[in-house]
C-alpha cells in the first residue's frame, strides 16, 4: 500500500506488499523487499538496499550521504538485510570508495538516535540499544549486543555474542564471547549468559572461559598468551576463533580489569 501522501520516486524498486505511510520520502535507486513497513516521516535515500519484512519507524533516514570528508559522490549502498527493525530517528549512511557499502545484517534491532556510518559492516542477530553512535568502518559480528549510549571508535572490530555496557567508550577491537565493561573499557568476563541463551554447552563455555584465563589471567603478553593457548588448549571452533581475532587485530583489544 503506497500511500498518496508520500514520495516515491518512479525508478524506486518497491515489492507490492510494501506499506508506505504518509509524508515519506523514497529516493531513486532505491529497493524494498516483500513485507517491509515504512512508517511516516522516512527518508530513504539514493542506494539504500531494504530487505523482507522489515519495519522503520518513524524519523529514520536510510543512505544519505557518508559524513566523510574524503567521499566524493560515488555511487556506493546502503543495506539493510532481512527481519530488521530501525528504530526512531535512527541514521544509516551509506558507503564511500573504501568499501562501497555500509551492511546492517539479518533480525537486527537498532534502537532509537542510534547512527551506523559508512562502511560500517554490522552482522546478524545484533542491538544496538538507543542513542549508540558507531563511527565509520566499524564490524559488529553476529550476535553482539551494544548498550544504550555506547560510542565506538572508526574502525574497531566487535567479536561475535559480546556484550557491552551502556554508556562505554570503545576505542579497541573487543574479542568473541566476552562482556566488555566498566571506564576504561576492559573485558569483564565472557557472556556466559548469552551463550546459553544460543544454546552453547556448558564443555564450550568452560573452554571459552579457559582461554580467557591465558589471555588476561595469566600474566602473558597477548602473543605469548595465544601461543600457550596453541599448544596447550585443544582446537576447537571457538578456539580458532579467539586465536584467528586476536592476530587480526589493528587496534588491539581491549585490556583486563586491573
Amino acid at each position: 500500500m503506497k500511500q498518496p501522501l508520500a514520495y516515491i520516486h518512479p525508478d524506486a524498486k518497491i515489492a507490492p506488499s510494501v506499506v508506505i505511510d504518509p509524508f515519506v520520502t523514497i529516493d531513486r535507486n532505491v529497493e524494498i523487499g516483500e513485507g517491509t513497513r515504512i512508517a511516516s516521516n522516512v527518508t530513504i535515500m539514493e542506494g539504500s538496499r531494504i530487505g523482507r519484512n522489515c519495519t522503520i519507524f518513524p524519523g529514520a533516514v536510510i543512505g544519505a550521504v557518508p559524513q566523510d570528508l574524503k567521499f566524493k559522490g560515488e555511487d556506493t549502498l546502503a543495506i539493510i538485510g532481512d527481519n530488521t527493525t530501525i528504530r526512531e530517528c535512527v541514521t544509516v549512511n551509506r558507503g564511500t570508495a573504501a568499501k562501497g557499502k555500509t551492511v546492517v545484517g539479518n533480525n537486527c534491532l537498532i534502537m532509537a538516535y542510534s547512527h551506523i556510518a559508512h562502511d560500517c559492516l554490522v552482522g546478524n542477530n545484533i542491538i544496538i540499544a538507543n542513542a549508540s553512535q558507531i563511527a565509520g568502518e566499524v564490524q559488529i559480528d553476529d550476535f553482539a549486543i551494544v548498550g544504550g549510549g555506547t560510542l565506538i571508535h572508526q574502525f574497531c572490530h566487535i567479536g561475535a555474542h559480546v556484550m557491552i555496557q551502556g554508556g562505554a567508550l570503545v576505542n579497541k577491537d573487543i574479542p568473541p564471547y566476552v562482556k566488555a565493561a566498566r571506564e576504561p573499557i576492559a573485558y569483564a568476563g565472557i557472556n556466559s549468559v548469552g551463550l546459553r541463551r544460543r544454546s552453547f554447552t556448558n564443555e564450550q563455555i568452560r573452554d571459552i572461559q579457559e582461554i580467557y584465563r591465558y589471555l588476561y589471567l595469566s600474566g602473558y603478553n597477548n602473543s605469548d598468551a595465544v601461543e600457550h593457548i596453541e599448544a596447550e588448549l585443544p582446537a576447537t571452533r571457538e578456539r580458532d576463533e579467539i586465536i584467528m581475532f586476536v592476530r587480526n587485530s589493528k587496534r588491539g583489544i581491549i585490556k583486563g580489569y586491573l
